[in-house]
């Protein structure tokens, strides 16, 4: 028995020593694997680190050729602009050399040639209004005739009623058709049919109301259609005849009256010597 145990306690012993030798081995081992695996970390990540360094060294220096490349395009494109201009400049036609002629005595600066030319007739023309027209005896009485006649077809029309379109005396006037049957066969001028178009007239001078004479048109806007849409025939001292509108009849009205002034809008001359049949 004694044997039996003290081989026992020996076979302890050896498997404790046993033990005891091994244990720090394995940890030594473990430790040289956690050093030669921090060590392989520290390197793939230095590995990793520089292929991007040298992709951006790579980036940065990129643009630099590229700059350089759009200089020399840049300098190649302005020579050959400049080249392609010189070619232009030498085709071009030589250029003329015009002498100038010193101005008259009494010459006025213009603007222009086509002022310069337009000058005297427009002096002419300005005389020639200035200046009354100078009328035989033969051409007077034809003027003054023609002026009667209208005036006589006008008064003969008083209290017709009024008529929208009309313009004979057979059914009746309206405001226009009154002047087209009073001045149609006493002016070469084709009368238009409406007020506005009378107004319009381009044969028809424009008059101030201070110089109205015996036969003038004396224009209106009553209802706001177009420049003028009445019209009527000064008489003389502040008087004109119309045809006023429906239900009314050919009467004689007041030019200073406050309605007719309110709406007055301007007067135009149709019978004028150069005017009559």
């Amino acid at each position: 028995m004694r044997l039996i145990v003290t081989l026992f306690v020996l076979l302890f012993t050896q498997l404790f020593l046993n033990l005891a030798h091994a244990s720090p081995q394995t940890r030594v081992a473990a430790d040289q694997k956690k050093s030669h695996v921090s060590e392989a970390k520290t390197d793939d990540r230095k590995k990793r680190k520089q292929p991007v360094k040298t992709s951006s060294k790579k980036v940065k220096s990129s643009p630099v050729k590229e700059t350089a490349a759009t200089k020399q395009k840049t300098t190649t494109e302005k020579k050959l602009k400049t080249t392609k201009v010189s070619r232009k400049t030498s085709t071009t036609r030589p250029v003329k050399v015009v002498k100038v002629t010193p101005p008259k005595k009494g010459y006025k600066k213009g603007y222009g040639r086509q002022r310069i030319k337009a000058k005297p007739e427009m002096e002419l023309a300005s005389n020639a209004r200035s200046k009354p027209l100078v009328l035989s005896p033969a051409h007077k009485k034809r003027y003054q005739h023609a002026k009667q006649t209208a005036m006589n077809k006008l008064m003969s029309q008083m209290g017709k009623p009024y008529r929208w379109g009309g313009t004979s005396p057979n059914t009746g006037f309206d405001c226009s058709g009154l002047i087209y049957y009073a001045y149609k066969d006493v002016v070469r001028i084709k009368m238009p049919r409406t007020a506005n178009e009378m107004y319009h007239l381009r044969d028809a001078a424009p008059i101030n109301r201070a110089e109205l004479e015996t036969g003038d048109l004396v224009f209106f806007r009553i209802n706001n259609r177009g420049a003028a849409d009445h019209v009527g025939v000064y008489l003389g001292n502040g008087k004109f005849i119309q045809s006023p509108r429906t239900g009314e009849e050919i009467r004689i009205s007041f030019l200073d009256n406050d309605y007719w002034q309110d709406h007055y809008v301007g007067a135009r001359r149709v019978v004028t010597p150069k005017t009559i049949r």
